[in-house]
């Protein structure tokens, strides 16, 4: 028997509808009838929502079930992973891209577009708004998708670095630059927990979302 078949005679043992069923898992109705007809396969989480919904369990599902379509099932499954992971990665990789191209877009500005009168705007601007937002912006998105599990608390210093970073990369090299190096300048660490406030705090609210999303999916 295949897959298909054993979930639409799970169904009709419990005495539902495909518009019932598809509601009950957040799917169409199109989608519950591609599955029964084995035309997809369901995601094993909407295979783990159809064991409670129906009252079967998972071997009953899954189990005796003929080898070719079984095997083209944990092929589907392998691929779909895969690609989750790849599309995780890739949200990843683009979110801290985002942070790293706005950072250099500021030290552009600062040394190729902005004169000595222009310099408190620089600061307020970037230092105080631009960057301190990009970071709880980024942070949230990291904390609302779980991105990076328990190492995205250290993004926090890692965000608070480069803060430092933008203001000890701009003003401080400038000014030694302008007394000729006679004396080298330290990061003023204070800058540490600007970076590192804005993007704790976007990472509480963006776990919080996360937590909330969970709590529903799990009701």
């Amino acid at each position: 028997m295949d897959i298909g078949l054993k979930i639409k005679e799970a169904r009709l043992a419990a005495q539902l509808t495909q518009e019932q069923a598809a509601e009950a898992l957040g799917v169409s109705r199109q989608t519950m009838s591609n599955w029964e007809n084995n035309r997809t396969y369901p995601d094993i989480i909407s295979v783990i929502k159809m064991s409670d919904l129906y009252e079967v369990s998972l071997d009953r599902l899954l189990k005796e079930t003929e080898n070719t379509t079984m095997t083209n099932y944990i092929d589907y499954l392998e691929e779909s992973t895969n690609t989750v992971k790849h599309q995780r990665n890739l949200s990843q990789t683009i979110l801290i891209a985002t942070y790293l191209g706005i950072w250099a877009f500021s030290l552009i500005v600062f040394w190729f577009f902005i004169s000595a009168s222009d310099a408190m705007g620089y600061s307020i601007v970037f230092l105080w708004i631009i960057l301190p937002v990009t970071t709880l912006v980024i942070s949230l998105l990291i904390g609302k998708s779980n991105y990076f599990g328990k190492q995205k608390w250290l993004l926090p210093i890692a965000f608070g670095v480069m803060h430092t970073l933008a203001e000890y990369a701009t003003f401080s090299v400038k000014n030694m630059i302008a007394i000729k190096f006679a004396r080298i300048n330290v990061p003023q660490l204070e800058m540490i927990l600007i970076g590192a406030l804005f993007s704790a705090i976007g990472l509480g609210i963006g776990g919080f979302i996360y937590q909330i999303k969970s709590n529903r999916k799990e009701q």
